[in-house]
């Protein structure tokens, strides 16, 4: 899908997408976060233990993790929506976590529901209806240890002309 591809290029540009989460997303942009890998079905994105990111334990800020998760699945909803005629919103409806490591060093969250996010939101523009997805974000470190799991739900309705 060539709007696919042109959202892909925005993404792998390392300025064009930084200049894109410092005004659209600075906490994210100041926390670190960023995208690793991305493509229809899966994405990876990582958030740094450092200062910015840290909490009085010594480990990442829950808040850190969740931007990292969020984003992670959110980038993908974006690549499925992005120059889609008819326009299609999406939205946060819901989000669960639960965390099972401390996170003291790098973080990253892979999602692999691309696919089931196509498919929402293709829904959404055929029937006209809101149609929500549960995505689900595993975080780990680099020894590739669990760290978290979010289960972020999204909806995307197709917007009026």
């Amino acid at each position: 899908m060539p709007a696919q591809e042109g959202f892909f290029q925005l993404v792998n540009s390392p300025l064009k997408f930084r200049l894109f989460l410092l005004s659209k997303i600075p906490t994210a942009y100041f926390s670190g976060v960023r995208v690793q890998s991305l493509s229809e079905a899966a994405a990876v994105v990582t958030v740094p233990y450092k200062w910015f990111s840290t909490n009085p334990f010594r480990s990442t800020y829950f808040a850190c993790l969740a931007m990292a998760a969020e984003m992670s699945t959110g980038i993908l909803a974006m690549a499925h929506t992005y120059g889609q005629t008819p326009a299609v919103s999406m939205l946060v409806v819901g989000m669960e976590a639960s965390f099972v490591k401390k996170a003291t060093g790098r973080t990253s969250f892979r999602c692999d529901d691309g696919p089931a996010i196509a498919e929402a939101v293709a829904k959404a523009v055929t029937t006209g209806e809101a149609q929500t997805i549960i995505a689900e974000a595993k975080g780990a470190n680099d020894q590739g240890e669990p760290v978290a799991f979010f289960r972020i739900t999204w909806s995307f309705k197709k917007k009026s002309s």
